[in-house]
């Protein structure tokens, strides 16, 4: 979620719903550096909370003094990432890179355990491939450095993001009567109903969601609502999207500048204006435009274009997900 989850795209995912967010990840070797990108994703603000900062390295000492520097601006927790399964992260031995080494993942948390007396949490993956999916064993160590919640996306490293989740084995990590820190899955989570439906099939404390909110930060309300009552509720209409895209460009500009701002709003078009028919032709302006005040007029092209058309839920969000859940 590098370049994605920043406080233009935390805002619209709060105000839609989201329980707790983390900061788009942030390299313990930057902030030591004092890397400018790196402080800038310390930006956090009070309505946002709880809100973790996300750090990742592979060095205990960096590990250690990054989490010191990120504690200053008065996070709720400090998460580490031992997931991110990208090149350019897993060559220098951080992120999903740490898997395989379990021992020194184990010293990087109590490293940063020991730094801080905020909560520390940790975002990890089932293993490093499928000869090492040992997830069980990782669990209970990190538990015993002191962390206070784990949250597992259900795919190796070398799967990246291919191929279907497996949700078993965060379940057993849950079922384990000697873990005792809650318990989130990851991986694969597009609906409500299939939120619904893992989280009562596999047990899970909580349920994170990445990719499927990007460009549609409804889907925290949509799930909220239909764990409380088993019901869908509508999605929203033309006009909220076009006015929550509004937002994002607005914040993305103010936080970012007008050149950053808008190239990284070009992403988040396609998502937010999905299932309108023919809309490929202003996708193409939009992400050639230069100003904010440009993106808006094309914007109101758009709602006025398509007023009154609903965008139907994809049948994706009413499949019966029982029938792929094996337990």
């Amino acid at each position: 979620m590098e370049d994605v989850s920043d406080p233009p795209f935390r805002a619209v995912c709060k105000e839609n719903g989201a329980d707790l967010m983390y900061t788009e990840f942030i390299s313990s070797e930057g902030l030591i550096r004092d890397a400018i990108k790196s402080r800038q994703k310390l930006d956090i603000f009070d309505y946002e909370r709880p809100i973790g900062i996300q750090i990742f390295g592979g060095d205990e000492e960096a590990m250690a003094l990054s989490a010191k520097i990120v504690s200053v601006v008065q996070p709720d927790l400090v998460d580490i990432n031992f997931g991110c399964p990208v090149k350019k992260v897993v060559s220098k031995g951080a992120g999903a890179g740490v898997l395989k080494d379990i021992d020194l993942m184990v010293r990087l948390t109590e490293a940063v355990v020991r730094s801080t007396n905020l909560p520390v949490t940790v975002k990890t993956r089932l293993g490093w491939d499928d000869n090492s999916r040992n997830i069980e064993e990782v669990a209970e160590r990190l538990q015993d450095t002191g962390i206070r919640a784990l949250a597992i996306h259900g795919r190796t490293r070398s799967q990246m993001y291919k191929g279907e989740a497996d949700w078993s084995l965060i379940a057993k990590v849950k079922n384990n009567p000697r873990m005792h820190i809650p318990i989130f899955g990851n991986g694969d989570i597009d609906s409500p109903v299939k939120a619904k439906q893992y989280k009562d099939r596999y047990g899970v404390d909580g349920i994170m969601v990445g990719r499927a909110a990007i460009g549609y930060p409804w889907i925290f309300r949509e799930i909220k609502s239909y764990i409380e009552t088993g019901v869908l509720i509508d999605p929203p209409t033309l006009e909220e999207r076009v006015a929550v895209c509004k937002q994002h460009l607005v914040k993305s500009v103010e936080w970012k500048g007008p050149i950053v701002g808008i190239n990284e709003m070009r992403r988040h078009y396609a998502n937010y204006l999905k299932g309108l028919p023919g809309i490929k032709e202003y996708r193409n302006r939009l992400v050639t435009l230069k100003t904010t005040e440009e993106v808006l007029l094309v914007l109101d092209e758009i709602q006025e274009h398509y007023k009154g058309f609903q965008i139907e839920r994809t049948p994706i969000e009413l499949i019966n997900y029982h029938e792929k859940c094996p337990v």
